[in-house]
């Protein structure tokens, strides 16, 4: 096994025990914030498959019975990707489509089912397990010969392995939508990309608060494309299945980013992966010039809602790649949606970044859902050069 495996981490931050009981509910705040129930009298996700490469999916938690495909790839059962060394992997699966029976986490698709596919993170230690992982280009090469048209990958490392950009690009040839987390350093090594957010091909995506302010662990920079719910947030504690904890990290986001567009896929069926990603780009929420993305948030804070509500929305050309300017090449211009609600005026660094600024009626952060209609406003302008990155460079 590889040094570089090694490096490989999944992208949840801090744990906060709390069993699976009435006095203890999980925490799925995004569930109203995003106005889920509103979401699935449009979209649950049915017909989509959501690839999961992660620690290994659990498929008997009572939430995901049913939902998880176990021999839609025959060699995954060989390397056991429905036996979870962490319970990262079944988190990430329950957010996405779990149905919420036991007392589980429900996933914003719960129509939607899973493909799991087992990988080598820094979490494994058992010699024997570690010889029967993939590493990621292995899952990602096999996630695009099935029938996922979703691939999400919450982890994230410094160093590319042999093969994964290779990976990726055989994975969009297919035409499968990528999403992963960008990683939970922010603090610390805020300089350095993360893969595979980075690659051109994957969608980045940061985690926000329910304020809708991003985390400050939260890693920044040209690998941001989107933002979305990843802080406070419920997960397995750890492979025994037997309590949930209260974690933060770009995991999630990336998971819920997922399961956003295995909605507003099931809701258009005929589109391309280019075109969920467009409209999901073009409805995102924030309070800046679209065509100078932050490097805190992207291109904003995904809002399906906007998508769903609008039938005959415009998805734009079936072949431009949306990110194709951040990805070194050209685009054309996109569709535009029926426009959101008004944004307040953006605000400064420190709220963007998760900071104490004062409270008051300019302090902290604008709320996901705001009189009753999810805003999703992204408080994070003020000094506007200062957080407008510069474009993804090739990796």
């Amino acid at each position: 096994m590889s040094a570089a495996l090694a490096a490989w981490a999944v992208a949840s931050a801090g744990l906060a025990p709390h069993a699976i009981a009435d006095d203890a509910p999980l925490k799925q705040w995004y569930l109203d914030a995003m106005h889920a129930e509103d979401l699935w009298k449009v979209s649950t996700g049915v017909g989509i498959k959501v690839a999961v490469v992660d620690t290994g999916v659990n498929a008997d938690t009572p939430s995901l019975k049913g939902q998880v495909l176990s021999q839609e790839v025959p060699a995954a059962a060989a390397y056991g990707a429905t036996k979870d060394y962490d319970g990262h992997g079944t988190t990430m699966a329950e957010m996405i489509a779990g149905t919420g029976r036991g007392g589980g986490i429900k996933g914003l698709a719960p129509g939607a089912k899973v493909i799991p596919l087992r990988i080598t993170l820094s979490t494994l230690k058992d010699p024997a397990e570690l010889k029967l992982t993939k590493l990621p280009a292995e899952a990602i090469r096999a996630a695009a010969d099935s029938g996922a048209k979703i691939i999400n990958m919450s982890f994230a490392a410094h160093t590319k392995d042999p093969g994964l950009e290779d990976a990726v690009k055989y994975a969009v040839s297919k035409g499968k939508l990528m999403f992963a987390g960008t990683g939970n350093d922010g603090e610390e090594d805020n300089g350095l990309l993360e893969f595979p957010a980075a690659l051109p091909g994957v969608v980045g995506v940061a985690a926000a608060d329910a304020k809708g302010a991003v985390g400050k662990f939260s890693h920044s920079g040209d690998s941001v494309d989107l933002a979305a719910p990843g802080l406070n947030v419920s997960r397995w504690c750890n492979a025994e299945f037997q309590a949930y904890c209260t974690a933060d990290g770009t995991s999630a986001a990336s998971a819920i980013a997922s399961a956003s567009a295995a909605l507003i896929w099931s809701a258009h069926p005929t589109w391309t992966a280019d075109q969920v990603l467009r409209t999901m780009i073009d409805t995102a929420g924030r309070s800046w010039d679209k065509n100078t993305p932050s490097k805190y948030l992207g291109y904003g804070l995904i809002r399906p809602r906007l998508v769903l509500e609008k039938a005959d929305i415009n998805p734009g050309p079936a072949d431009v790649d949306p990110l194709a300017q951040e990805n070194g090449g050209s685009s054309a211009p996109p569709a535009t949606p029926a426009a959101p609600s008004s944004s307040p005026p953006a605000k400064g660094d420190a709220a963007a970044k998760g900071e104490d600024t004062g409270g008051g009626k300019d302090g902290g952060s604008t709320p996901w859902v705001v009189g009753g209609v999810l805003a999703g406003l992204v408080v994070i302008g003020g000094g506007a050069f200062a957080v407008l990155r510069t474009r993804r460079r090739g990796v």
